[in-house]
């Protein structure tokens, strides 16, 4: 008999799955939102509803610049992002309500970029369970995290299931 999945893993399982009606091609995202143990809300990363997504009309790339300190260096790095499509912790928000998310945990297959990490630290939820890294982002999502005393945390012995993990492109 298979052994009963945890619920970080049937929640992650899920996220991913939900992961894979993305159209974006640089990064699918999944995520879920989950008070308790009951399964609330599912959402994807991609283009508003009736607007051509990125498989169709191309990402809609911008460059971004960002002051870094790193070993007492300043440095600018340049980033660019995709702004074609809402990110899927921005739809899970958008398609949950407010009292649902009070207390609840959010699922995501990816660590939140700062524009979600933010919306996330003031949406109600008091944790954030993630898999694949965010680098771009990541020290100042988790010092956020940490200000705002949200649980924030990565799976990482996690196996996502066979055939809904696609390659990333940062």
């Amino acid at each position: 008999m298979m052994a009963r999945k945890d619920w970080d893993t049937y929640f992650m399982d899920i996220a991913y799955m939900a992961s894979t009606r993305s159209q974006c091609s640089r990064r699918h995202v999944g995520a879920v939102l989950v008070q308790g143990k009951k399964l609330l809300g599912t959402a994807y990363n991609g283009a508003p509803m009736g607007v051509p997504d990125c498989s169709e009309a191309g990402c809609m790339l911008v460059e971004e610049y960002e002051l870094v300190a790193s070993d007492g260096k300043e440095q600018v790095v340049k980033k660019q992002r995709c702004i074609r499509t809402i990110h899927a912790e921005q739809n899970l928000l958008l398609f949950t309500d407010r009292e649902d998310r009070e207390g609840s945990v959010v699922y995501v297959t990816d660590q939140p970029c700062w524009t979600c990490a933010n919306m996330l630290a003031n949406s109600g939820v008091s944790e954030i369970v993630f898999h694949r890294p965010y680098p771009k982002d990541s020290d100042k999502v988790r010092a956020l995290m940490e200000q705002r005393g949200m649980t924030f945390r990565q799976l990482d012995n996690y196996e996502p299931p066979a055939g809904t993990v696609s390659e990333v492109k940062n």
